[in-house]
């Protein structure tokens, strides 16, 4: 039987990002994953030889010095990434009932434009954007206080968080603007904690805000550049990762976890196992009822999950920034109203209707400008889902029916009405499209009813309400989404935390400060600005294409 220090299930950013820590401290370190590549929400594929990645659209805070930038340079792969800067002018385009606006890199370029669009809103925009940095900013800084005397001012310390965090978001900027399409454009990114207004905890979304402030980014290579990274980073430091590795089990003996054992009922043992599944995968169906206590239990029957998504992967066979498509993310609503959006796709089946209310279209081939081919475009397209509305499917051991192809069909017509509207004649030029349902997250990712960023994000659900990195269990502890914080960013630095747990030291102190390790960022948009090698990795692209269209 093979024994290892520790043991982690499942390869997404944050269980990597356990591994990385551990394997760099000196432990015998393992990885597991149970589907065929690793990465979990981070991962690529390939269809029709077009890449994508369905659950890595933009990375925030990778300028020199700030926060995910010092995340890759101390975890030691910052060397092996390469991110493109999206549109300086747009990284975020909200198309809201046929207008479209336009959200620039900076803050304050931020606020200009929307000065100009929304002039009576000046003094409002000011003191609503000045909030969310400060609420955003006290965030940061509570888990730094120590000591006796900042513990007790911190109410002078926090005052805004303290006055606003627990409201919803619509409450709170209901109080500081009026202009509904203003709320529109402010809450667009909505999107990216999975809440509608009447819903979102406010401080998730000041974090989410911020995050982006500086612009967003997207690795060379998808989110396979990521992942690909931080494997490599783990075997450079003896650390093993193995794909197609399903776990039955986490072994427990007298309340402490010795290991685990695999579909095939192979027994891998460790001193330690973390696992990056949701709470209730690891506990309901890695762990058993029988090894929890009642609280816990308790606690898992009432936990709710984040949304589900719909996403479309589609391949056109046409110029696309003819139709004003860049490197910018687009958020298309059919009108300011975010809650009826978020209502309508939650209360109504998805195959219902002509257009979806509300997406998300994104164009990896001009975020990534070394993967387009000088022909084709890919593009993933998101929406939200209901998973209790695939009940015909969801009690279904194979799912992949007639009628689930049917559905699917339904579904793509709906995806490229809305499409059409964006990029005119999208529906004669398609090379490729496939569709990801609630229930190929669920196969896929094993995310607890296909859920995309884990636990709600709701106030009782988050921060000091969030599962822990340690758990009841001695031995075994959590990463991920559900736990520190969502998104590539948040999920790594779970995963560090966790490592930190383990080894019983802070986050910080695994960082290892190393003046070699520089991130590299070029501009989607500036051919000038991009590095030879870039220029020779599009050419070969092109040249291949070329080919196997003569040999086709």
């Amino acid at each position: 039987m093979e024994h290892f220090d520790s043991i982690i299930i499942g390869s997404g950013v944050g269980g990597l990002a356990t591994a990385i820590c551990l394997a760099r401290a000196g432990q015998k370190v393992l990885v597991l994953e149970q589907h065929y590549v690793p990465g979990g929400w981070s991962h690529s594929f390939t269809l029709g030889g077009q890449r994508f990645s369905p659950g890595v659209h933009y990375v925030g805070l990778l300028d020199e010095g700030q926060s995910t930038n010092e995340l890759y340079k101390g975890l030691g792969i910052a060397n092996d990434m390469v991110f493109f800067r999206m549109n300086r002018d747009g990284y975020e385009h909200c198309l809201i009932n046929g207008e479209t606006i336009h959200i620039p890199i900076g803050l304050d370029r931020f606020k200009n434009s929307l000065f100009k669009r929304f002039p009576a809103e000046e003094k409002n925009i000011i003191k609503y954007l000045t909030l969310v940095e400060n609420v955003n900013r006290e965030l940061q800084l509570m888990p730094k206080l120590k000591g006796w005397w900042q513990k007790i001012t911190v109410p002078f310390r926090t005052k805004n968080f303290g006055k606003f965090a627990l409201f919803p978001l619509k409450k709170v900027i209901d109080w500081h603007i009026k202009d509904p399409l203003l709320k529109a454009v402010l809450n667009v990114q909505c999107g990216d904690h999975g809440l509608a207004p009447q819903r979102a905890c406010f401080p998730v979304h000041c974090s989410v805000m911020y995050h982006y402030f500086d612009g967003g980014f997207y690795p060379m290579g998808g989110g396979s550049g990521i992942i690909k990274a931080m494997t490599n980073g783990l075997k450079k430091n003896g650390g093993e990762v193995r794909v197609k590795q399903s776990v039955r089990r986490i072994l427990v003996e007298n309340n402490t976890a010795i290991g685990v054992e695999l579909a095939d009922g192979q027994k891998i043992t460790a001193n330690n196992v973390v696992s990056n599944a949701d709470p209730s995968a690891t506990y309901l169906k890695m762990v058993g009822k029988e090894y929890l206590s009642k609280k816990l239990i308790k606690r898992l029957a009432a936990t709710k999950y984040s949304i589900t998504t719909l996403i479309l992967f589609l391949t056109l066979d046409m110029d696309v920034t003819q139709a004003n498509i860049d490197s910018g993310n687009v958020w298309m609503m059919k009108d300011e109203n975010l809650d009826g959006h978020f209502e309508e796709l939650m209360n109504h089946n998805s195959e219902d209707g002509e257009e979806f209310p509300a997406l998300f279209l994104s164009c990896t081939t001009l975020k990534d400008p070394s993967s387009y081919n000088g022909r084709y475009h890919n593009f993933e397209c998101v929406t939200y889902a209901n998973y209790d509305n695939l009940k015909s499917f969801n009690d279904q051991e194979d799912y992949h029916s007639d009628a689930y192809k049917i559905y699917k069909e339904k579904i793509i017509s709906k995806f490229m009405n809305n499409i059409e509207k964006i990029i005119p004649g999208a529906k004669n030029h398609i090379v490729q499209v496939e569709l990801g349902t609630p229930k190929t997250n669920e196969f896929y990712i094993n995310s607890t009813k296909g859920n995309i960023y884990g636990t709600e994000k709701t106030l009782k659900q988050v921060g000091p309400f969030a599962y822990k990195n340690k758990t009841e269990i001695k031995n075994l502890f959590l990463c991920g989404a559900s736990t520190l914080s969502h998104g590539v960013g948040g999920a790594t630095h779970s995963g560090v935390a966790a490592a930190a747990s383990i080894l019983g030291c802070a986050s910080d102190d695994l960082m290892i400060k190393d003046p070699e390790q520089q991130l590299r960022i070029y501009d989607a948009e500036d051919e000038k600005n991009w590095p030879g090698w870039v220029n020779v990795k599009r050419s070969d692209r092109k040249r291949r294409f070329k080919e196997s269209v003569i040999e086709g």
